[in-house]
């Protein structure tokens, strides 16, 4: 039994398939429990961290492998050509904290300055990093949940695949490079489950959506290069044209959101029409790169971005699992009302957040909120509820960094 999150107050319905697969990354022991009784601890979450700085602070033409003294890791280096920054990373830390709010702590940010400038004359610095982001990694425990290391950099990143007493077939562990392997595993195993032993996954064939061939008919996937625009290719390929085409008869979806970063007006139309994006975080976060890329600049391309949302889907609905990043037309009368908002969550254009001072953005665990951020936020028709997990929801996802 299934319910959409995204229809507050939807009745439960079932779904009834053949069979089942638990693809759920670092939540996969939570899943298995809703159908073993027992089920063994399979994983050890790992925290990764990325910061990105500006390219003019840390010049690379190209992704370079940096080890990491007294350490035995490495981290990466790899520009963003097209908004001229480059990022840094990862971190790899054993984590035992909230799975659905893993944190870039000063002490991760720190660690990743630290080996960039050992290696070179940078001399990075806080102020310098313009954008944050962190994810969990679901590691294969050791056998018997014995932790043998402490460090999860020694950990397998090799992947498993099984089938549970109550059918249901689990993947996990692996790695982002090495999904068409992981696809091809589970779908063998599943395929073999329903008794078809003749056939088999197809993904070493599968191209995938924009590679060359499958653009639409008729249509030139180099068009947006000669306008200026030639980011598109390396994101959609040969949908590019398709994304800016969509600026024909509106040329305002060809201008940046935000100053300093290459994503277009119309890239949020197409993510909010082709690519199910309902939520402002959807966009700025998850289908550009934004929000990871500079926070400031994501902060201020927010109120533009609900508007071009707004006009496609006809007002936001409320976020999901507390709201974060929902997106709503607010009913009230007076100033802001009938404008498209973010449910407490996204900071307007207008908002001087400079003014309101540094905030622990970066330490984990939930932060304090000024009122001055709150304030400005309700005059300029965002709804902001008064409970401790929204305004630190706020805090955490469009305060820029405190550094």
């Amino acid at each position: 039994r299934v319910r959409d999150l995204e229809a507050p107050g939807s009745a439960p319905f079932e779904i009834r398939a053949r069979a089942v697969v638990n693809a759920t990354g670092v939540w996969t022991d939570r899943v298995r429990a809703l159908g073993v009784t027992d089920p063994a601890n399979s994983l050890r979450p790992a925290k990764g961290v990325h910061v990105t700085v500006p390219g003019a602070r840390f010049p690379a033409d190209i992704a370079a492998v940096i080890p990491v003294r007294k350490d035995r890791r490495s981290i990466f280096v790899v520009p963003w050509p097209e908004a001229d920054l480059v990022y840094l990373g990862t971190t790899d830390t054993d984590y035992e904290g909230d799975l659905e709010d893993p944190r870039c702590t000063g002490e991760d940010v720190d660690y990743l300055l630290a080996a960039a400038n050992a290696a070179s004359s940078a001399g990075l610095t806080r102020a310098d990093v313009t954008g944050v982001w962190a994810g969990l990694r679901p590691l294969l425990s050791s056998k018997g949940g014995a932790r043998i290391s402490k460090r999860t950099a020694d950990l397998s990143r090799r992947h498993r695949v099984w089938t549970d007493p109550d059918g249901v077939v689990t993947v996990t562990g692996g790695k982002l490079t090495t999904y068409r392997k992981m696809a091809e595993d589970t779908v063998d195993l599943v395929v073999k489950g329903l008794g078809d032993t003749a056939r088999r996954c197809i993904t070493k064939t599968l191209q995938l959506e924009g590679s060359p061939g499958l653009g639409p008919k008729g249509t030139a996937a180099a068009t947006p290069a000669s306008d200026g625009h030639s980011h598109l290719i390396g994101r959609y390929g040969t949908l590019a044209s398709v994304v800016a085409a969509l600026g024909d008869d509106r040329p305002e979806l060809l201008e940046p959101i935000a100053d300093g970063l290459p994503s277009l007006g119309a890239e949020v139309l197409y993510a909010t029409r082709e690519e199910m994006a309902v939520h402002v975080t959807d966009v700025l976060s998850r289908r550009t790169r934004a929000r990871i890329q500079d926070a400031r600049a994501a902060v201020s391309a927010a109120g533009a971005v609900a508007e071009i949302m707004a006009g496609e889907l006809g007002g936001f609905r409320g976020g999901g699992r507390g709201g974060t990043g929902g997106c709503r037309r607010r009913r009230a009368r007076g100033r802001g009302a009938g404008r498209p908002s973010v449910s407490g969550r996204v900071a307007p254009s207008s908002l001087d957040v400079g003014a309101l001072g540094p905030v622990e953005h970066l330490a984990g665990g939930r932060v304090e909120v000024p009122d001055a951020l709150v304030d400005q936020l309700r005059a300029d028709g965002v709804a902001v509820s008064d409970d401790a997990e929204s305004r630190s929801e706020a805090a955490r996802d469009w305060w820029p960094l405190s550094i």
